[in-house]
C-alpha cells in the first residue's frame, strides 16, 4: 500500500504544485456584513447543476465505491482537497507522523488540509458462494438478492447445520439469554438485526458475534426481521440483505453474511413448508417477551469466500474560513461507501456522495459571499463513517481547532433522496436554533425537528461534548446500502432544499455573537 501511495505521489506532483499556487493566490475572505441580504444573495448562487455533477463524479465506477482506507477512497480525498482548493478555502497544515501520501505538502513537507492514520482494510474477493439444504444436497443462493457477506468476514470455507438464536443478545442481568437451551458448538447462528422491543440497552452487531464466538459458532448469519421499528423503516433497511461490517478486529472475527428475510424464512421453515410465517410469529414473541425462541433447524449451510486484509489509508480533508474570534463550527460529511464487496460495486450516491455535494456546495457559497465570520468554519469531508466512525473519531481526538472552542457540528447525510422533507437531529442546543435556521431559508415549515439522532459522524462530537446537528433527507431511503444507490436516483429538488438549509444553519451559526 505504501509504495503504491508514494507511485501516486509522484504521478500528481504537477497537480499538488497547481493547487499550492491556488491556495497562495487566492485572497482572503473580506469582511462582510452577515445581514439576511448578504444570506439570501448567497442562497441565489446555489447551483442543482454543480451538485448533481460532484455526486455523479464520486459516485462514478472510477472511484469504485470508495471503500474507507483504500487507494480509490484516497484518490476522492484528493478530489475533495480539489475541490476545497478550487473555492479558495484555506488548506490548514496537519502533522500526521511520518506518512506519505499524495497530497498538497506545506513547509517540511507537512500535508495541508489532511488528517490520515493506517487502518487494516478488508477486502471480500469476487465469486463467493452461499448454499442451502440438507446434509447431502445444497443449493447455490444467489449473490445480492438472498445474501450478501459481512464485509469484514474472514475468509469463509465452513459447512453446518444452523441454529436460530433470537436477536442473539445475551444479557442475564435484563434476563436476557437467546442462547438458552442450545449448544451452538461447531454449529452456524441465525439472529436477527436490532433488538427486541422490551430491551433496554443499545446493542451492537460486533456484540452478537461475540456472543457467537465465545459459545463455538462456526459462523453467523444476520437477517431482517419481518416487523420493523421506526428507525430502520425511516432508513429504508427492506428485507434484501445489506451492506455492512460486522467491526471485530480480524483475530476475532467469525465468518458472516447478511441474508433476505425470505432465504431466513426458508431456513426456518425447512422441509416443513406449512409455516411459512416462522419468522415473523417468532420476532413478534421475541418482542414481547425475553423468554428465548431458540431453536434447532433442519436445515445446513455452507459459506466459501476469500478475504484479503491490507494497511490502507484512512483519510480526512479538512478546509477552512478563518473567522474573527477564537471559535469555530464544523460542517462534516462521510465521503466513504462499500467499494466493490464480492465484486458488486456499491456507489454511494445518496450514502454519501449527496452529503459531500451539499459540503462543497456551501463551502463555494461562502466563499463567494465574502463573509468574514465571527466563527471559523470547518468543512470535514470524513472517511470510515461506514467502519464505525474512523474518521470522524480521529478528527476528535486531533482537532484542528480545540473542542472546548467549537461550538457545533453540523453532519449532513443522506441528502438527496426522500419525501422533500428535512429529517433535523440536535444536540446540546436549544431545537429553537435548527428550526429558526429554516425561515431565512424559506424552509421553516419542511422541518421535522429531533433530539439525539442515532449513527452517524456527530456522535462521537456528542460524546466529546460539542452541540450537534445531523441534517438528513426525510422519507425514505429505498437504495440503503445497496447497489442501486446510483446517482440516476438523486432529487435535484431535495438537494437544493437541503443546501439551502445548511447553508442558512452554518451562516447563524458562525456570525452570531
Amino acid at each position: 500500500m505504501t509504495s503504491s501511495l508514494t507511485i501516486a505521489f509522484l504521478a500528481t506532483c504537477r497537480m499538488a504544485l497547481c493547487i499550492i499556487i491556488l491556495c497562495l493566490i487566492s485572497p482572503e475572505p473580506v469582511p462582510a456584513q452577515s445581514s439576511d441580504a448578504g444570506l439570501q444573495a448567497s442562497l441565489s448562487t446555489l447551483s442543482t447543476e454543480r451538485m448533481l455533477a460532484d455526486i455523479r463524479t464520486l459516485s462514478a465506477p472510477s472511484f469504485n465505491g470508495r471503500l474507507a482506507g483504500g487507494e480509490d477512497d484516497v484518490r476522492s480525498a484528493r478530489w475533495v482537497a480539489q475541490e476545497f482548493a478550487a473555492a479558495t478555502l484555506q488548506l490548514p497544515p496537519i502533522m500526521n507522523g511520518s506518512l506519505i501520501f499524495p497530497f498538497v505538502s506545506g513547509k517540511h513537507g507537512t500535508p495541508l488540509g489532511v488528517m490520515a492514520s493506517i487502518i487494516p482494510t478488508s477486502t471480500i474477493q469476487p465469486d463467493p458462494d452461499l448454499r442451502i439444504g440438507n446434509a447431502d444436497q445444497m443449493t447455490t443462493v444467489t449473490l445480492g438478492t438472498d445474501y450478501l457477506p459481512v464485509l469484514d468476514s474472514p475468509t469463509a470455507n465452513t459447512q453446518g447445520r444452523v441454529i436460530f438464536v433470537g436477536y442473539g443478545i445475551v444479557d442475564p442481568a435484563h434476563g436476557i439469554d437467546d442462547y438458552a437451551g442450545v449448544d451452538v458448538t461447531n454449529r452456524i447462528v441465525l439472529f436477527l438485526r436490532g433488538k427486541p422491543d422490551h430491551y433496554p440497552k443499545p446493542v451492537s452487531h460486533a456484540d452478537k458475534v461475540r456472543f457467537a464466538r465465545d459459545r463455538g459458532a462456526l459462523a453467523y448469519l444476520t437477517a431482517t426481521g419481518p416487523i420493523l421499528n421506526p428507525y430502520e423503516a425511516r432508513r429504508g433497511v427492506t428485507g434484501r440483505p445489506s451492506a455492512f461490517y460486522g467491526q471485530l478486529p480480524p483475530d476475532r472475527a467469525i465468518p458472516g453474511a447478511w441474508i433476505g428475510t425470505a432465504l431466513a424464512e426458508q431456513i426456518l421453515s425447512g422441509s416443513d413448508n406449512a409455516k411459512a410465517d416462522r419468522l415473523h410469529l417468532l420476532q413478534e414473541q421475541l418482542n414481547k417477551t425475553p423468554s428465548s425462541q431458540s431453536k434447532e433447524t433442519d436445515r445446513y449451510v455452507s459459506l466459501h469466500w476469500n478475504t484479503t486484509i491490507q494497511e490502507g489509508l484512512l483519510t480526512n480533508v479538512v478546509g477552512l474560513i478563518s473567522g474573527t474570534g477564537p471559535d469555530a463550527i464544523i460542517i462534516g460529511a462521510h465521503r466513504d461507501h462499500f467499494g466493490r464487496p464480492a465484486g458488486l460495486l456499491f456507489p454511494g450516491a445518496d450514502d454519501n456522495a449527496s452529503g459531500t455535494a451539499v459540503m462543497l456546495e456551501v463551502a463555494r457559497a461562502l466563499m463567494k459571499s465574502g463573509l468574514r465570520p465571527q466563527r471559523t468554519i470547518l468543512f470535514v469531508s470524513f472517511s470510515g463513517e461506514e467502519r464505525d466512525l474512523l474518521g470522524s473519531r480521529l478528527y476528535v481526538t486531533r482537532p484542528v481547532v480545540p473542542l472546548a472552542s467549537t461550538k457545533a457540528m453540523i453532519n449532513i447525510d443522506h441528502a438527496g433522496i426522500g419525501n422533500g422533507r428535512l429529517t433535523v437531529g440536535v444536540t446540546g442546543l436549544e431545537k429553537t436554533v435548527a428550526q429558526q435556521a429554516g425561515e431565512p431559508a424559506g424552509l421553516a415549515s419542511k422541518l421535522d425537528v429531533f433530539g439525539f439522532f442515532p449513527g452517524g459522524d456527530h456522535v462521537p462530537f456528542k460524546e466529546a461534548d460539542v452541540p450537534t446537528i445531523t441534517v438528513v433527507s426525510g422519507g425514505i431511503h429505498p437504495h440503503y446500502h445497496q447497489p442501486t444507490d446510483t446517482a440516476d436516483t438523486i432529487s435535484p429538488d431535495i438537494l437544493m432544499t437541503t443546501v439551502r438549509y445548511v447553508l442558512s444553519l452554518a451562516w447563524q451559526l458562525a456570525s452570531e455573537p
